[in-house]
């Protein structure tokens, strides 16, 4: 047979070997560096043997799969070391992920002691340097092997498996574990891993199941790259909106109130305020939308119509009983049915499309109490909600404004760079989860995918990803921890308006139905927070800032001036504050740094004396003394344009 490998060179031989065998063929380092192989684009174990013609690359820990590979194993030794200190503890999955491992268990809560503990006797197991050696048994003895070892979820996933399946299990030393790899030819093969976290997650992501405790961790080739992915690790935690949010008094939550419903303090309204009211101000004025209020609530009779009560009731919050009740509501979970009774109260002629209709909604969403994080996965949530009612004709112009509308919004907020589009379609596997036909939901995400590709805008497609009325355009943006979500929505409807009854006189007098285009302009207010926090660390831009200015006299004497100066900062607008505290001024400096404070205005005699302020700012450090007027100027203007400042580092500001 011939082996053509990654360089293009051919290895000929006259008998079937394994990767392993191959690479040591090659050279006796690389059989040590190998973690795994890829065989005509196929990940596959070291172990595997070749028997035919075939392109062979083998991967090392550079290679992502070879690292991948490493990470696998560990997860299992990580396995073996929970069952060496909890024997109780049920094992469950242990997947490598882009960022490391982690292992579910059924156990209780495990503390960073125990974290701890756990590092300690995975040392041990990889210091033994046990061989890991595969085998298969058929389905039945596969089942019979794991429940006598007590291992029911392992049970579970084998019984899931075809039954003429042969079920391949690892094994090192004495511990055995159901995996299909692959994995390293020993444990000795781990140099430098680490466990991170613990947390909560549900069997096989149901919340229906039982909850288990997952255990992540992390694992590299070599000790100086775990230690710069910890110190990264470390990094990103201070930066996480969740712990910067809370520091900076933002937005908190409370126990007895309840989980993912967080309450926004003074700073953090005021930051939601001020993004509420230039998104009013902008739709309204400059993109022709006209504004509506509509209720918190409904009866269940308003979802039956436009079908979430078949295929979203799980995720609403109902109020009361269909079987005892004579009269069901729901809190809303979307605002389009309320909007489309408004469109309705008054009959419409063709010349009256396209209508914009825009609202600042309040919702609310059951979310799983395993999927909730700070702000953004929340059961209460607030966002820039708006629906477009157009002739069929105006339907991709308007698409197009709408993206074009979300595309300011990010440039704006100085985040346009940092987000993905994608284009969500339905699943024809799934029929049951969706309304329409088929030939109508492949006409609007082809209609969708044009507009997109004209437009320029690179975008992946996810398939299940839509509405269950109509396909969208989601653009989604990582948090600091990689995971990813979806900031703005814009949707294609050419369905609810036959389910609403909605139509418009044509310019022959006949009724037609209209087009909907469901869409946000920026999307959730607490989740945009939270992404701002992450992208700024905190340090927003002036226009944004729920405080922009700080005055710091020198001492209690300049008070009165300090007052005249906020009073005229006030005047124009600007969200000033005085620190009249009996402290040193460099002390008050500092502190104002650290409360991410744009602009410090630093007063005393010289100052008064000449009605100036000593500027310092977290943009340019000390930018020296200017005129009250000449300072008002610039920062109303800065506030005005919505300027995004490049941050200095805080040692060029010392």
């Amino acid at each position: 047979m011939k082996i053509t490998l990654k360089d293009g060179s051919v290895k000929e031989y006259a008998e079937s070997k394994s990767v392993y065998e191959i690479a040591l063929d090659i050279s006796e380092g690389l059989a040590r560096a190998a973690c795994c192989g890829k065989a005509d684009g196929k990940v596959v174990d070291l172990r595997t043997v070749i028997d035919h013609d075939c392109e062979l690359s083998i991967c090392t820990a550079n290679d992502k799969e070879g690292l991948a590979t490493i990470r696998h194993t560990t997860s299992h030794v990580l396995a073996e070391a929970v069952k060496n200190l909890f024997p109780d503890a049920k094992l469950t999955i242990g997947p490598s992920i882009d960022t490391g491992y982690y292992y579910d268990f059924d156990h209780a809560p495990f503390s960073r002691e125990d974290l701890d503990n756990i590092e300690a006797e995975m040392k041990k197991i990889i210091n033994k340097g046990a061989k890991l050696e595969k085998f298969t048994l058929p389905r039945a003895e596969a089942i019979k092997f794991m429940e006598e070892k007590g291992e029911p979820y392992k049970v579970e996933l084998i019984r899931d498996l075809p039954e003429d399946a042969e079920i391949s299990f690892y094994s090192q030393g004495e511990f055995v574990d159901l995996c299909a790899g692959p994995h390293l030819m020993s444990t000795k093969g781990i140099k430098a891993f680490k466990l991170t976290s613990s947390s909560g997650a549900y069997w096989r992501g149901n919340s229906e199941n039982a909850m288990l405790q997952r255990i992540y961790g992390t694992a590299f080739n070599k000790k100086e790259e775990l230690e710069e992915y910890l110190t990264y690790l470390e990094n990103i935690k201070n930066r996480d909106h969740n712990k910067l949010g809370r520091e900076m008094e933002l937005f908190t939550t409370v126990d007895v109130i309840g989980q993912g419903l967080p309450l926004l303090m003074p700073k953090g309204a005021k930051i939601v305020q001020t993004l509420q009211r230039w998104i009013e101000d902008l739709e309204d004025n400059e993109w022709g939308y006209v504004r509506t209020k509509t209720p918190l609530m409904a009866k269940s009779d308003l979802y039956k119509i436009s079908g979430h009560w078949d295929h979203y009731k799980e995720g609403m919050f109902v109020l009361g009983d269909e079987e005892k009740d004579k009269e069901v509501l729901a809190l809303r979970p979307m605002t389009c049915p309320f909007q489309y009774y408004v469109y309705k109260a008054t009959q419409h002629s063709y010349r009256d499309l396209p209508i914009r209709y825009g609202e600042t909604s309040t919702l609310f969403r059951n979310e799983d109490s395993g999927e909730m994080h700070g702000l953004t996965r929340v059961r209460q949530f607030t966002i820039s909600e708006g629906h477009l009612i157009v002739r069929p004709d105006q339907m991709v112009e308007e698409f197009k404004g709408c993206l074009a509308l979300a595309k300011y919004c990010l440039e704006t907020l100085g985040v346009n760079e940092d987000v993905t589009y994608h284009l969500s379609k339905w699943d024809p596997d799934n029929r049951d989860k969706y309304i329409g036909e088929p030939e109508v939901w492949e006409q609007t995400e082809q209609h969708i995918r044009d507009v997109l590709t004209e437009l320029e805008i690179p975008f992946v497609e996810d398939v299940g990803e839509a509405a269950f009325y109509g396909p969208k355009v989601d653009i989604n943006a990582k948090n600091v921890y990689g995971k990813e979500d979806t900031m703005i929505t814009i949707q294609w409807d050419a369905l609810l308006a036959e389910q609403f009854d909605m139509y418009y006189i044509d310019q022959n007098g006949d009724k037609v139905r209209p087009y909907i285009i469901h869409r946000t302009s920026m999307g959730c207010y607490e989740r945009t927070l939270a992404w701002l926090i992450e992208k700024y660390e905190g340090k927003f831009p002036t226009w944004l800032c729920p405080e922009q200015v700080r005055i710091l006299p020198i001492s209690e004497k300049y008070a009165d001036y300090a007052a005249k100066v906020e009073a005229q900062l006030k005047k124009n607008g600007v969200l000033v504050t005085v620190d009249n505290r009996s402290e040193k001024i460099g002390f008050k400096i500092r502190e104002a740094r650290l409360n991410k404070v744009p602009y410090m205005l630093v007063v005393g005699q010289k100052e008064e004396e000449e009605e100036k302020v000593s500027v310092r700012s977290r943009f340019a450090g000390d930018e020296g003394q200017k005129t009250l007027d000449e300072f008002i100027d610039g920062i109303c203007r800065e506030i005005r344009t919505k300027e995004i400042r490049k941050v200095v580092m805080e040692e060029e500001q010392k």
